[in-house]
């Protein structure tokens, strides 16, 4: 215990600035992220956008990609200007970009207010890893990293959260809540952020750049490192679907009064504090559970995975995770659906490390580094095939509202809300919402989306299987 606690003083206080930052920079962007995908596709009698899928995962995809591809070259921005001055403009963007989000309606202007947020966030991201590395050493780097880590989750945990709390009483409120969060993390850069020991750069932003460029290709010239990266952006195409795909599908289709009706009797306290007054479980505290979990079992999981190599690992967690997104989709049972979360987490946590120590180890000693920035390249590529999927392919195979439009026709469904659509379906086909619901599940079966979830999991299983044996 005292060489714990010894451990613990030496981490410097810019170490514990630079988590902080981390804590409120996560609350402020999973704090929105989790609830966009609802925001962006619920009815705009609700105060949300009514956007189609379409619109949801072109916006989603391509924004998230380029703010997962930019951290490859803004990071030479911060060693050009520093990290102090960099991580105030960032959070000036930030800040200002959530704020502007919850003003904006249209798709043009949300995309541009959002691509503005994801500018600040590139930005910000290698900063923050840069200075734990640069702040940790050889005898703490371990706790180090996996107090940041445990930051990281944290953020993603608590962020969520408030913002459904806050969204209940106006969605605007939770754009405040974000923005707010970043001014609190401008004021702690200004006074407690001090700018850790980084090597001069004398060279112009605009050589740096083009530096930084030419270190992608030479990297990108291992074609057994490239043909990794391109399987895993298989795995990546699929975790996003547990962002993108899956609030709107359990929105869509998961009845949570059951769950809020057994936690009552369980705990009635309990039941008030997560559930709504009409006696249901809003999606995002479901979708939050993913963060738990990880909070929850990291140090287990890792403890079990650490035994054995990257590449077996990352077969296994990738199984595991689409198995686990595709099991949420077969059922509108929410009980399942947290269970399925769970198997989904277990994957999560068992390939999502490994990728990072399985580049480190084939990557030359001399260009670890530049191994190491490539990190992003598959996640920003996930984004993107992502965003398509579960926007037209959601759309075609499990989108409620679309297929309403498919069974009644006749409906002039151009001129009506989501809202409106359903409530002129259930007059006409003289039910109420959860026959129609019920209706619409057993004729169009939505759950063939898991089948797509599964395949595109399976195939990267396969291919890295197929890539194991042939170069390790």
């Amino acid at each position: 215990m005292p060489g714990f606690v010894n451990t613990v003083k030496s981490l410097p206080k810019t170490f514990w600035a630079a988590n902080t930052l981390e804590l409120f920079e996560r609350w402020a962007y999973y704090g929105l992220f989790n609830l966009l995908a609802l925001y962006l596709t619920n009815s705009t009698e609700t105060g949300a956008l009514g956007f189609t899928q379409v619109e949801k995962g072109m916006l989603m995809g391509i924004v998230n990609a380029i703010l997962y591809f930019l951290p490859i070259v803004t990071g030479s921005i911060a060693d050009k200007f520093g990290y102090k001055k960099v991580l105030i403009v960032a959070f000036v963007i930030l800040s200002s970009g959530y704020y502007v989000m919850g003003l904006v309606t249209s798709f043009a202007a949300v995309f541009l207010a959002f691509l503005y947020v994801a500018i600040g966030a590139a930005l910000f991201k290698p900063i923050i890893s840069a200075t734990i590395a640069k702040t940790t050493n050889e005898s703490n780097a371990s706790l180090g990293f996996g107090i940041f880590y445990m930051i990281v989750n944290i953020g993603g945990l608590v962020g969520p959260l408030t913002a459904s709390y806050l969204r209940e009483i106006s969605w605007n409120y939770m754009f405040l809540m974000s923005s707010g969060a970043i001014l609190l993390n401008l004021v702690i850069v200004i006074i407690f952020f001090k700018e850790p020991p980084r090597i001069q750069n004398s060279e112009s932003l605009a050589k740096s750049l083009s530096t930084a460029f030419l270190n992608i290709f030479t990297v990108l010239k291992d074609f057994k490192f490239v043909v990794f990266l391109a399987i895993i952006v298989g795995a990546w195409t699929v975790y996003w679907q547990y962002f993108y795909s899956l609030p709107v599908f359990i929105e869509q289709w998961v009845d949570t009064a059951p769950m809020y009706n057994s936690i009552y009797a369980l705990c009635p306290c309990l039941a008030k504090v997560i559930g709504t007054s009409d006696g249901h479980i809003l999606t995002e505290k479901i979708i939050t559970m993913d963060a738990f979990f990880i909070v929850a079992f990291q140090v287990i999981i890792s403890s079990i995975v650490i035994r054995f190599k990257p590449l077996p690992s990352m077969i296994t967690g990738i199984f595991i995770n689409s198995i686990g997104l595709a099991l949420m989709v077969i059922t509108r049972n929410p009980f399942f659906v947290i269970s399925s979360i769970f198997i989904f987490s277990i994957g999560e946590m068992t390939f999502s490390p490994k990728i990072l120590e399985y580049i480190g180890r084939i990557a030359p000693k001399d260009k670890a580094a530049l191994y190491m920035g490539t990190q992003f390249l598959p996640i920003a590529l996930g984004n993107f095939i992502g965003g398509f999927i579960s926007g037209g392919v959601y759309l075609k195979l499990s989108d409620k509202f679309e297929m309403i439009k498919q069974m009644l026709p006749q409906l002039r469904f151009e001129k009506l809300s989501n809202e409106q659509l359903f409530v002129s379906a259930t007059k006409i086909l003289n039910t109420d919402k959860a026959g129609l619901t019920d209706l619409l599940w057993n004729t169009y079966h939505p759950y063939i989306f898991g089948g797509v979830l599964i395949g595109i999991g399976g195939l990267t299983v396969l291919l890295l299987y197929v890539y194991n044996r042939k170069w390790m």
